[in-house]
């Protein structure tokens, strides 16, 4: 009898923006609102199971822009009661999830808008199929 295998592989169909800043996330979600003109609001935290039985929870904003069509999320890296989201870039504080992005000069001027902010050290486009941890980033 033949053996079939099912391959899963996860669908990571989203921009990925890293923002390194010393700000609290309402905070920086509050600039990011006003220098974007997103409408960025809290969430219900974002629960990952790491090899502990305790669930770490990670602070999540999110953003629907109805007339592209377009989501935005910002997530915290570090967990509330620690942990971190993304071990590869533990320096990173907040991860900005675009997904169905349409207009790549509009996400450009919105990495400048975040880079331009007094409190952001760094805001940059990373590739998400590099991280190992890419799961993390899927709800």
């Amino acid at each position: 009898m033949n053996k079939l295998t099912l391959k899963y592989e996860l669908d990571i169909d989203f921009n990925l923006i890293a923002i390194t800043s010393p700000l609290k996330d309402y905070r920086l979600c509050y600039y990011i609102n006003k220098v974007t003109g997103l409408d960025l609001y809290k969430i219900e935290e974002h629960e990952i199971w790491f090899e502990s039985q305790q669930p770490t929870y990670f602070g999540r904003y999110t953003y629907e822009d109805v007339n592209n069509d377009t989501f935005y999320f910002l997530l915290n890296n570090k967990g509330v009661e620690g942990g971190v989201l993304i071990p590869e870039m533990k320096v990173t504080d907040f991860f900005l999830l675009v997904k169905n992005a349409i207009d790549e000069e509009l996400l450009l001027w919105q990495i400048t808008q975040i880079n331009n902010l007094a409190d952001v050290v760094v805001a940059s486009e990373i590739d998400p199929h590099k991280l190992k941890s890419k799961e993390n980033l899927v709800f």
